[in-house]
């Protein structure tokens, strides 16, 4: 548990749930995906289940509210030999935007990077979120790299616009 300009920064708990899902809720509408309850439940025992590799860490306001999410998993990286950080979900309430959630919430998963001495923490956002890439090129560098997705299960044409 990190505290950060009035914000505590921990791991998601089950107490949590129907904070989380507001959040998720939101996170899923941002980019105008479709979700379903079960989508978050599937999301929810990643982040609760031991064998899987997904985590969760939240930013809560002085008042105790819940007002951000981070989810993260590790992933090897060969060429170098090390493994990795990737923030899959990074999302604050939008009317808790500019207290530092965004920011904390990163230097949350960055600890926990350097606790399990990760190489690298990474990840990708839409070209139009120049909100959060206001954050991302202050606290991160913009890689040159080009992302491809080959589209596999039937549910991507209903999720993905």
């Amino acid at each position: 548990m990190n505290t950060h300009d009035n914000l505590i920064i921990r791991p998601v708990e089950a107490k949590d749930r129907d904070a989380w899902d507001i959040l998720y809720q939101g996170y899923a509408e941002h980019y105008k995906v479709t979700q379903t309850a079960e989508m978050r439940d599937c999301v929810w025992s990643w982040l609760h289940e031991p064998t899987a590799e997904s985590e969760g860490l939240v930013a809560e306001g002085r008042d105790s509210k819940i007002i951000g999410l981070a989810h993260f998993r590790p992933f090897a990286r060969p060429l170098s030999a090390t493994t990795g950080g990737f923030l899959d979900d990074l999302f604050v309430l939008p009317e808790a935007r500019g207290l530092g959630a965004a920011d904390a919430l990163i230097e949350g998963v960055k600890s926990v990077a350097l606790e399990r001495g990760w190489s690298v923490v990474r990840w990708i956002t839409a070209e139009d979120n120049y909100r959060g890439r206001s954050v991302y090129d202050r606290v991160a560098g913009k890689t040159n790299w080009v992302t491809y997705d080959i589209k596999l299960q039937s549910i991507e044409s209903v999720v993905w616009p």
